[in-house]
């Protein structure tokens, strides 16, 4: 039997030791280095979140209008739906993939013998193109719509909106992401980098929180910022057909879907989808079925 270590930087705590004695024994003894991926994820995802949480209460961006207790009970309940889906439908973290792919020299960058950094960096730019396309797809395709429409249903915008997607969009994100990792042989390190950016800058710009003018211009510039996304969740559709990056802005700039403000202006703007306006029926259990069962509303 022989051992290695690993080499990525965000999994320190202990020797990786792979065992060339059959595919089952390296993903059980790597999947112990992956349990460090979880805390990291956990722990950004709190820290974010509470930041987020924290900023909306001392400077808001727009005075919410419907009652926020319930939403943030539907919103948050859909996260927890969703970190239980993901591993039940995915026991193996897409982590561990990118870990088996490293190990096992897969993908394009492993066969272009790129060294770790360009192709880490390479891999989120990549990857972050495609969570755009994926979005674009998503808003365009009909059958995809069903299910991330409801995540456009949120009749206010806040920190708890950047959470709120549909387990199936999760699972199919998921899906996609894995099968990039796969095929550009993503560093580890880079992909879970990816990971806690496209976690947090959801949360960031779905944020109802208030950026100066001066600064938003700037952020504008290398990132997506809460003006800039919440066009995206107008209830005008021409409005919400824009601004679908989640962390690079360049995209919607690139291929033509930049809308620099909305037309009311975000103070008075609607926000969510002109046929689902009653907050009484946009409960959590109805949230979950509306792709099946509202689909002439979408």
């Amino acid at each position: 039997m022989h051992g290695r270590r690993s080499t990525s930087p965000l999994i320190p705590t202990k020797q990786i030791l792979s065992y060339n004695i059959g595919y089952g024994t390296v993903l059980s003894v790597n999947m112990l280095a992956i349990d460090n991926v979880i805390w990291i994820r956990l722990g950004s995802f709190v820290g974010v979140f509470l930041l987020m949480a924290v900023w909306e209460i001392a400077a808001p961006r727009r005075t919410l209008r419907t009652p926020k207790a319930a939403r943030w009970f539907n919103n948050l309940s859909i996260t927890l739906i969703n970190s239980l889906a993901g591993r039940f439908v995915f026991p193996l973290p897409a982590a561990a993939l990118a870990l088996i792919a490293q190990q096992r020299g897969w993908g394009l960058f492993h066969y272009l013998n790129m060294p770790s950094l360009p192709a880490g960096v390479l891999s989120i730019v990549l990857l972050d193109l495609a969570i755009y396309l994926q979005h674009v797809i998503f808003h365009k395709v009909r059958i995809f719509w069903y299910f991330h429409g409801m995540h456009h249903t949120d009749l206010d915008i806040d920190v708890t909106t950047g959470t709120r997607f549909h387990p199936v969009e999760i699972v199919l994100s998921l899906l996609i992401k894995m099968g990039l990792v796969v095929l550009l042989g993503t560093p580890v390190w880079s992909f879970i980098a990816f990971e806690v950016l496209l976690n947090a800058t959801s949360m960031f710009n779905h944020s109802n929180i208030s950026v100066s003018k001066a600064v938003d211009r700037a952020l504008r510039l290398i990132i997506v910022t809460p003006d800039m996304h919440r066009v995206h969740h107008s209830v005008i559709i021409r409005e919400h057909d824009s601004n679908f990056g989640f962390n690079l802005p360049w995209w919607d700039r690139l291929f033509h879907t930049y809308k620099d403000q909305p037309r009311g202006g975000h103070d008075n703007m609607s926000i969510g989808l002109a046929n689902f306006r009653d907050p009484k029926k946009l409960g959590l259990v109805r949230l979950i079925l509306l792709p099946f069962v509202e689909r002439k509303k979408y």
